[in-house]
């Protein structure tokens, strides 16, 4: 049995059967606290969706988890930076109406969650490097088109390695 802490314990109740369902566990809380009981692999996964809704990420954003290649990391933004005016710094990330975490979410297939001064990124493993480097690149203060730009350029040579892959398996 793990316990995890959950602060954000409507989302955790409204969901549980979906949870318990989907990810074969069953889950009990005592105030708080969130205990999952189930076999070893299955409680660890549970507690990486429910460290993942708590970030604030949705259930069925945090069930991405289930498959195989995507992970949950998770930045502070006090680590990264030594700036007092972290609301700027959150600001960047986010940008006018949201758009920089949705063009960084569609550039790398991402899924990104702000929640006081913790980062959340939902993606596949292969590209998770190039994630954290254009959120880190934000919250130093590089601006957010120099951001896509790299990305932009990274995607494109991947994919161009892939196609080259594929060539060469096919001759």
């Amino acid at each position: 049995m793990q316990e995890i802490y959950v602060e954000n314990l409507k989302e955790v109740i409204r969901t549980k059967p979906k949870l318990q369902k989907e990810l074969d566990i069953k889950l009990t809380h005592k105030g708080k606290n969130i205990f999952v009981e189930g076999a070893p692999e299955k409680e660890y996964l549970a507690l990486q969706v429910l460290e993942a809704i708590n970030i604030g990420f949705s259930t069925e954003k945090a069930l991405r988890l289930k498959e195989d290649g995507i992970i949950l990391q998770t930045l502070h933004i006090k680590d990264i930076t030594k700036r007092g005016d972290l609301e700027r710094v959150r600001g960047r990330i986010i940008g006018k109406k949201g758009r920089t975490l949705s063009t960084l979410s569609k550039l790398t297939n991402c899924d990104i969650s702000l929640e006081d001064n913790e980062i959340g990124l939902i993606g596949d493993a292969e590209i998770m490097d190039d994630e954290i480097q254009s959120v880190t690149s934000l919250i130093q203060g590089s601006k957010q088109g120099n951001v896509y730009t790299r990305l932009e350029r990274e995607g494109k040579k991947k994919r161009l390695t892939r196609n080259d892959d594929i060539k060469n398996e096919l001759e």
